[in-house]
């Protein structure tokens, strides 16, 4: 592959694929996006229809051909599932959107879904980035689904005619059962809710719909995988009672679906709402009441979104996010962040809340301002309150977003369960095994680092079940039934990224 062009090349850079004709490779870094379609902000705040929409073939060709081939894919290096996006977006500079349809759901079973909810950390380490804009890659991801044939079917290999069963229908188990479904076993996924898709249930109507997920999960239809719904393992069975009842391996990914508390003073009033909750109220279409003041307490993603969908909630409402950090070391998705600002969301930076104040319902939330004093171990600055700096915010509705934490009801001690400080839990052994054989456990902080896990976890459960019939490990296979083997793209070196980031984009 040919490196990064220099901005003062004059000549065209050519590079020859096998079976390929010629790619020519601009001169020049063209520092400039071409601009994804988007509702107008007026419109959109009313309701929770779509706000990013899909480029044209003519745009989605000329983003493709702004990116530049690098050496080295710096791309593929920051996903956390490896996804080649730089083979489908040279298939998109040449038209080929059933080719780059058909690259991108080689790596990733949850396409529909990522393309419009994963956080680019593509483009964060993107060359183009350097000297303009990086490549739209989210976008031209959803492009090759569009505009290609994307109705395709996962083929498995020859039955192992060993079950499996998967804890969680959320992206870690989805992702899980993917791969253990390609490669021949039979999974059963067990969900304690009714849909599937976990925590992106969550997330509101603007960003992502049920039709994305099923999508997806038509692709499924030849896997020997099945889906159980309304099943709580932990509480209707347990681990262990699916290993009795013939299950040889049991891959937990339970996600994070209960919230964290503020654990203050006042915070079981009415008005006070844990935001999970009332986004898969929303998601869901079932009816939420907020008031007219609106806090939202918290700098996550989840906090994102509860301050986006509390303005659509509340016409008219007067919605403001408190963080006890500063902006820049807000964790949330940056183009969430400016989106919400672009939508009227007020923030409040910099303030720790002390306690929620009111008689029969909430009246106002105490906050104290803090400094950041030096890094702690998590590598963060530590917020230090600042003596008699208290201050009441009247509101009316203070929402929860603290972050989220596992249910370990039924999970006993003998698994050994690793809980990492985001709240999901880990199997500390190798491949991610737990305290006893057999059972292995995952989780991530968001979509995509979540199906990375469900990778992690589906190795581990591989190896463990080829051991036992004595066969050597084994790479994912090619999930469309040819005979080559999963392989990462010419150039990649070692990924740089971090499976278990403290905060922010690695």
């Amino acid at each position: 592959m040919v490196g990064p062009v220099p901005a003062d090349t004059e000549a065209e850079v050519e590079e020859v694929r096998p079976g390929k004709a010629p790619v020519k490779t601009p001169p020049k870094l063209n520092p400039v996006r071409v601009p994804i379609p988007e509702a107008p902000v007026p419109e959109r705040v009313h309701d929770f229809q779509e706000i990013l929409h899909p480029y044209s073939l003519e745009d989605a060709v000329l983003e493709a051909k702004r990116c530049i081939q690098c050496r080295r894919p710096w791309c593929v290096e920051a996903c956390p599932i490896s996804q080649d996006c730089r083979e489908y977006i040279i298939r998109l500079s040449e038209r080929d959107v059933d080719g780059a349809a058909k690259v991108t759901l080689q790596d990733d079973p949850l396409a529909s879904t990522l393309c419009k909810v994963c956080y680019h950390y593509c483009e964060d380490s993107c060359v183009v980035k350097k000297k303009g804009v990086p490549l739209a890659i989210r976008q031209l991801k959803r492009a090759a689904l569009e505009l290609g044939k994307s109705d395709l079917t996962y083929v498995p290999q020859a039955p192992r005619r060993q079950r499996v069963a998967v804890v969680g229908a959320g992206p870690a188990g989805i992702m899980a059962a993917w791969e253990l479904g390609i490669r021949g076993y039979s999974v059963t996924v067990f969900e304690q809710e009714d849909l599937l898709g976990g925590l992106i249930l969550s997330m509101p109507g603007y960003r992502i719909s049920d039709e994305d997920v099923r999508k997806d999960l038509a692709r499924f239809r030849d896997l020997d995988v099945t889906f159980v719904p309304k099943t709580k393992v932990g509480v209707d069975t347990a681990p262990a009672e699916l290993q009795r009842q013939g299950y040889l391996a049991v891959l937990l990914a339970i996600g994070t679906p209960l919230h964290r508390d503020l654990r203050v003073p006042g915070e079981d009033l009415p008005g006070v709402v844990p935001a999970l909750g009332m986004l898969f109220d929303v998601h869901r279409g079932r009816p939420v009441s907020l008031g007219k003041r609106i806090l939202v307490v918290g700098g996550g993603d989840v906090a994102m979104d509860a301050v986006r969908s509390s303005l659509r909630l509340s016409p008219g409402g007067e919605v403001t996010l408190v963080y006890r950090r500063t902006e820049e070391e807000m964790p949330a998705d940056r183009e969430e962040l400016l989106m919400a600002k672009d939508e009227g969301v007020r923030f409040l930076w910099q303030r720790s809340p002390v306690r929620i104040v009111g008689r029969e319902h909430v009246e106002g939330l105490v906050v104290q301002r803090v400094e950041l004093g030096p890094p702690d171990a998590s590598g963060r600055r530590s917020p230090r309150a600042v003596e008699g700096s208290e201050e009441t915010l009247p509101c009316d509705t203070v929402i929860v977003a603290v972050g989220q934490r596992a249910d370990l009801t039924g999970f006993g001690s003998e698994l050994e369960l690793k809980v990492t400080p985001q709240g999901w839990v880990e199997g500390e052994g190798p491949q991610t095994a737990t305290g006893v054989p057999g059972v292995f456990a995952v989780g991530g902080k968001s979509v995509v680092y979540a199906m990375a896990a469900g990778t992690r976890g589906a190795e581990g459960v591989d190896r463990y079940l080829r051991a036992l019939r004595g066969e050597a490990p084994a790479p994912r296979p090619d999930p469309f039934g040819g005979d080559r083997p999963f392989h990462l793209p010419a150039g990649y070196a070692k990924s740089n990224w971090n499976p278990n980031p403290v905060h922010g984009k690695p």
